[in-house]
């Protein structure tokens, strides 16, 4: 018993043995006539073992199966050991049909210490900005580059309604213009043209190192959306807000659903993620029912405007130069477009379409002629030496005219005639060794003492070589022999070692 229960024992006990009055127990005890009177009932009755409740000892009757517990810890610890516990809870409802209360989930969740805690970083103030009161006020984008499937780095692009949440999304290898172009057709196919566009200073979006020839801010002008560039992170702080929830929803259940690929994670979230889960919970009405979404005017082609726009200046004789090629204008023209600015759209990896006051151009490739290599230069000089050394008739005064001395005019005549002028080129022999090159044979057992004793260095290999084999190398050698094959490293050596046959 603990001190309450044995000052309560003592209490009735005085009672019953007259010594106490029950006006005065229940001042003691601040309980009720009734309860002292029923107290003193059962203490006339049972004796002390009045003060121990009727329930102890016995398991409560809305108490959880143990075996239910075990079973949803064994799925926390297997399956879902990355979820928080409301995700948890609503994946064990609809994946598993178990409805276990929150406090209850966290308290086994606790036992097992598998609880997944938000991330807590030092609070800042900042001032609230209330959310635009109607959608298409203002659209908040930007990407968040991290392994959201398999074990490649991928980039969510993604981009919110300020007044309504509403999510666009989609995932590309990395955040480039293209793929924030490609996000901003669908937004305007879906809805319409929007306001503004909130972003950070990054080159894509027309920052302060790329102001001049931003793909996105040039669109963006085009549509007549006005780009707002924030100065903190906070200040877009609904869109980074939105990745913290897309990193620990999205993630699991694209893992639970055994996606490992750019394509069907994006037809994940376009058709289960974003209808399912953020449009029903996430989505807020505005204050405004109206919306700024303007349809896209019918003068307006996207396929004009989300594309890389590039320009180059043209010729005199009516040609570009693009990729290091060069292209002439087809298409008739009355007057000549000289020094004028030629548009370039990609609409492909590799084509591109020419574009002139809105005009589409027709262009070929103009293919030049291949210029002479060195090697041409250098074999027609030697011929005109051998030639010349025909007509005189006198390979020392061949020699004497040319500066080219008698050996190689001689060395020059017989590899023409084994294997005609190609001979004349040079060549890498691989039985072409250096006078100071030690032998095969022995670079052969400098390499195999070496990877038998990868760990050991060039002096080491050296002075043990002279040691056990009585064979002469210098450091140097040694060294120079590893460099050769790719080994002058303990890793490299180990690696190459990993790579020999079994039995070697």
């Amino acid at each position: 018993m603990n001190s309450k229960a044995q000052l309560t024992v003592d209490i009735i006990a005085k009672v019953a043995e007259g010594r106490l009055t029950i006006c005065n127990a229940t001042k003691l005890l601040n309980k009720s006539r009734r309860t002292i009177e029923r107290y003193l009932q059962r203490y006339r009755k049972v004796g002390v073992q009045f003060i121990v409740h009727g329930n102890t000892g016995q398991s409560p009757v809305n108490k959880t199966p143990d075996k239910l517990k075990q079973t949803v810890q064994q799925l926390i610890r297997e399956k879902y050991y990355d979820l928080n516990l409301l995700h948890l809870a609503e994946m064990l409802e609809a994946n598993e049909h178990i409805i276990v209360k929150r406090e209850t989930l966290r308290c086994w969740a606790h036992d097992i210490h598998h609880v997944k805690r938000a991330k807590r970083r030092r609070s800042r103030v900042h001032k609230h900005r209330e959310r635009m009161e109607a959608a298409g006020l203002m659209l908040q984008m930007d990407g968040s580059p991290h392994r959201w499937f398999g074990n490649k780095k991928s980039c969510l692009i993604a981009a919110i309604d300020d007044s309504t949440s509403e999510l666009f999304a989609e995932f590309f290898p990395s955040e480039t213009t293209a793929g924030c172009l490609k996000v901003l057709r669908s937004i305007i196919e879906k809805r319409g043209i929007f306001r503004t566009l909130y972003v950070d200073r990054a080159g894509i979006f027309g920052g302060p190192k790329r102001s001049n020839f931003s793909q996105m801010q040039r669109a963006c002008e085009e549509l007549g959306i006005e780009i707002i560039f924030a100065s903190s992170p906070q200040g877009k702080g609904r869109v980074e807000r939105a990745f913290d929830t897309l990193q620990d929803r999205l993630i699991p259940e694209l893992r639970l659903n055994n996606i490992n690929d750019m394509m069907a994670a994006n037809s994940y979230l376009q058709h289960v993620f974003i209808p399912q889960f953020w449009n029903k919970l996430l989505t807020v009405k505005s204050k405004v029912n109206g919306s700024e979404y303007k349809p896209l005017p019918a003068h307006i082609n996207l396929n004009d405007i989300c594309v890389t726009k590039e320009y180059r200046k043209i010729r005199n004789d009516h040609t570009f130069s693009y990729g290091n090629k060069f292209y002439f204008i087809e298409s008739p023209i009355k007057h000549s477009i000289a020094h004028q600015k030629i548009e370039i759209r990609n609409i492909a990896k590799n084509s591109f379409d020419a574009y002139f006051a809105g005009r589409k151009l027709t262009v070929s490739e103009v293919i030049e002629p291949i210029k002479t290599s060195m090697e041409d230069i250098e074999i027609q000089k030697k011929l005109d030496v051998l030639a010349l050394a025909d007509k005189l008739g006198n390979v020392s005064e061949a020699s004497r005219l040319s500066g080219v001395s008698r050996d190689t005019i001689y060395r020059h005549r017989r590899l023409i005639k084994q294997g005609g002028i190609d001979a004349l080129r040079r060549q890498e022999t691989p039985d072409l060794r250096h006078k100071n090159r030690p032998e095969e044979d022995l670079e052969k057992v400098v390499v195999d003492f070496s990877l038998k004793n990868p760990h050991l260095g060039q002096a080491q290999v050296a002075r043990q070589l002279k040691a056990n084999m009585d064979i002469e190398i210098s450091p140097n050698g040694v060294r120079q022999i590893w460099l050769r094959e790719n080994m002058n490293t303990t890793a490299l050596r180990l690696a190459k070692l990993e790579l020999l046959p079994k039995s070697a």
